[in-house]
């Protein structure tokens, strides 16, 4: 079959939140636009997860809970920040206000296909003093950031009428499709050609591949020269422990932020996505390459009796180190290989102890892991020692906060690992070294979670709808 080419005013690689609002607006204020998603994994309703029924991971192709439209969002718990603080670099790049203002636009978006009008962390001042203080006797910044939760569930049905929407509006999606590479003559963008030999263009492209197309990114700036610099690794553990442990904090703030630079390497250690009432979860990576995550659901008859979240180590290496997501890779692949696979898990009393946690002490632990097929095992076998001393001091400042985070029962499952690639190198327009194509979202290193990269896919959209008039 003979390959047509194809033109299109703007192409979108990657249907996650940022080419997502990338699109609405472009479509909303320009009807007549042609606009072209391409995306590896399936539309948002044929994305499911066989291991939610079975238990065990079916090995897809692509991954159904990293892949499709919303991206890794899907299925994720679904917080939006709404504070320009939390969540990426868009202030250093746009400035406080205009961040701040972009955030204001894309939640009423999210407000307008049906997101909880409840918002936390702004109506407790009494709390939230309280918990400030604690925070700072015991050194930690707690950065005060307003969530909006959607739930995994929720968030699933808000981002299906989004599809529908865009669809219904005249945006033209491929899914279950690659990009092999994109065509650049005389350092300006031309089009794409994808793993079915098509091939399609348009003077604008969008780079918009989310986490799970970092690697992917990274080849393709390597191979046209794209300037990048050398980006951050965040490497860390995800923690469990019993709802009433977070309770005072969950119920005031839904997620604290609280970030600790820590006493022996001033290293910078944050909590992440925190899940009340949630689970434990695994998600699959090119290769089978598994990691730690977690969720939390709106609906009751999902919750459980345990909170989660992450806590990440950030490191920035310098010359000649270049390849972030390879290191982050590498710890990964050091936990799947002593846990065939899966996700491994260590109590914190065995973790300061320096021992394996053993399928016995596991069971007589008044925890229950929500994570059922994780593997008992020793986390000083995978993670450097370093990260190791940041983790356990981050936990015991924690305990300063929220007595009883860094007792003996608390679980700890490794690795959870955020791939950001290089960070590629852009103007205020995410414009790329390469005119015409720009990058955007947490592929590209500019955002770290779903509100930030939402707003990033409405400022990108406003540039394009200034260039082309």
């Amino acid at each position: 079959m003979e390959n047509v080419s194809k033109s299109y005013d703007v192409i979108i690689v990657g249907a996650g939140p940022s080419g997502i609002f990338c699109a609405y607006k472009l479509i909303a204020e320009k009807p007549d636009l042609k606009i072209l998603m391409i995306e590896k994994g399936r539309p948002i309703e044929k994305r499911n997860c066989p291991k939610r029924l079975t238990g065990v991971c079916a090995g897809c192709k692509p991954c159904a809970i990293t892949t499709g439209f919303a991206g890794a969002g899907a299925f994720s718990d679904g917080k939006l920040s709404l504070s320009p603080d939390v969540g990426g670099n868009l202030p250093e790049i746009l400035g406080y206000d205009q961040t701040l203002d972009l955030l204001k636009q894309s939640d009423d978006i999210y407000l307008k296909f049906g997101a909880d009008t409840n918002v936390y962390g702004i109506d407790k001042q009494k709390e939230l003093r309280e918990i400030r203080r604690k925070a700072i006797n015991a050194n930690l910044k707690l950065i005060e950031c307003p969530i909006r939760h959607l739930g995994t569930e929720e968030g699933y049905k808000i981002y299906t009428r989004l599809q529908e929407h865009l669809l219904a509006s005249g945006v033209e999606m491929k899914f279950n499709t690659m990009v092999k590479d994109i065509i650049i003559e005389d350092n300006e963008a031309k089009g794409i050609v994808t793993d079915k030999d098509e091939t399609f263009c348009a003077p604008e492209i969008v780079s918009a591949i989310g986490r799970e197309g970092s690697d992917w990114f990274s080849h393709i700036c390597h191979d046209h020269g794209i300037h990048t610099e050398v980006g951050t690794v965040d490497i860390g553990i995800r923690v469990e422990v019993r709802d009433e442990v977070m309770e005072f904090l969950n119920e005031n703030l839904y997620e604290a932020k609280l970030v600790y630079y820590t006493p022996t390497f001033d290293d910078k250690v944050r909590t992440f996505c925190t899940n009340p009432s949630g689970e434990v979860a695994t998600e699959y990576y090119e290769n089978g390459l598994a990691v730690v995550n977690g969720h939390a659901y709106k609906s009751q008859e999902y919750k459980t009796n345990n909170t989660n979240f992450a806590l990440l180590v950030s490191k920035n290496f310098t010359k000649p180190f270049k390849t972030p997501i390879e290191y982050g890779k590498h710890i990964a692949q050091l936990s799947n290989m002593l846990c065939d696979g899966k996700i491994l898990v260590q109590t914190f009393g065995d973790f300061q102890r320096g021992r394996r946690t053993t399928e016995e002490r596991l069971c007589r632990n008044n925890l229950i892991p929500t994570l059922k097929d994780a593997v008992p095992g020793d986390l000083s076998l995978v993670l450097p020692h370093r990260i190791m001393v940041d983790l356990k001091e981050m936990l015991l400042a924690l305990d300063k906060v929220t007595p009883g985070i860094a007792s003996d029962e608390t679980l700890l499952y490794g690795v959870e690992v955020k791939f950001y690639s290089n960070k590629v190198v852009v103007n205020k327009d995410f414009e790329t070294s390469v005119r015409g194509l720009r990058a955007i979202g947490d592929g590209a290193s500019v955002t770290r979670g779903l509100q930030q990269a939402s707003a990033n896919g409405l400022s990108v959209a406003g540039s394009i709808l200034e260039k082309i008039g």
